[in-house]
C-alpha cells in the first residue's frame, strides 16, 4: 500500500529540515520549513511511477514551492524510474522524483530544482493553515479511505453538549 511509503519519505523530508504531516488538504505529505515565509513542499505517493502520479503533482504545483513524487523502485530496475522520457518530463515540469527501495531507503532520482510558480495563493494559504492547526501527525499519508481526525468546531461542541454528548473539548 501507499501508506508503506509514508514513513521513509517523511523521514527524508524531515532530515531536509521540514515539519511533515500526512494527508493535509488532500496531499499525501505536506512539509513546511521554519523560514518566513515558509517553504511549502508537497509529496505524492504511489506504488509505481505512472501518469496519474504526474497529474497529481501538476495539480499540487499551484500551492507548493516544491513538488515531489515518490514510488517504490522496481526490483529489476526496469520501471518508469529507468525511463529517460519520464525523468525528463519531471525535470521539465519542475517535479522531483524519489525512489523508495524495498528496504525503505529513499534516493533522489530527479531533483526538484526549478521553482514552482505560485498561481493559487488562496488554496496555498488554506493548506498552510490546516497544516499549522493540526496537533501532531494524526493521519498516515497515502490513506484516502481512512477518516482524518479533525477538531470539533465550537458550534458542533455546543450542539453535542446540549444533547448530553461529551466531546474532547468538553471532557
Amino acid at each position: 500500500m501507499e501508506t508503506s511509503l509514508y514513513l521513509p519519505v517523511k523521514g527524508f523530508l524531515e532530515k531536509a529540515g521540514y515539519v511533515v504531516k500526512g494527508e493535509v488538504g488532500g496531499c499525501d505529505l505536506v512539509g513546511l520549513s521554519d523560514g518566513d515565509p515558509p517553504v511549502v513542499v508537497i509529496c505524492e505517493l504511489k506504488l509505481s511511477f505512472n501518469l496519474e502520479l504526474i497529474l497529481q503533482a501538476v495539480d499540487r504545483a499551484a500551492v507548493a514551492d516544491e513538488v515531489w513524487i515518490a514510488a517504490r523502485v522496481s526490483a529489476k530496475g526496469k520501471g518508469r524510474e529507468a525511463d529517460k522520457r519520464y525523468r525528463d518530463l519531471c525535470r521539465r515540469l519542475g517535479i522531483g522524483m524519489l525512489g523508495i527501495s524495498d528496504t525503505g531507503d529513499v534516493s533522489v532520482i530527479v531533483g526538484s530544482v526549478s521553482p514552482m510558480p505560485r498561481t493559487n495563493p488562496k488554496r496555498r494559504s488554506r493548506l498552510m493553515r490546516e497544516h499549522q492547526r493540526r496537533r501532531g501527525d494524526p493521519a498516515v499519508g497515502g490513506s484516502t479511505r481512512a477518516p482524518v481526525m479533525t477538531r470539533v468546531p465550537p458550534a458542533g461542541a455546543r450542539l453535542c453538549g446540549s444533547a448530553g454528548i461529551r466531546t474532547a473539548a468538553r471532557a
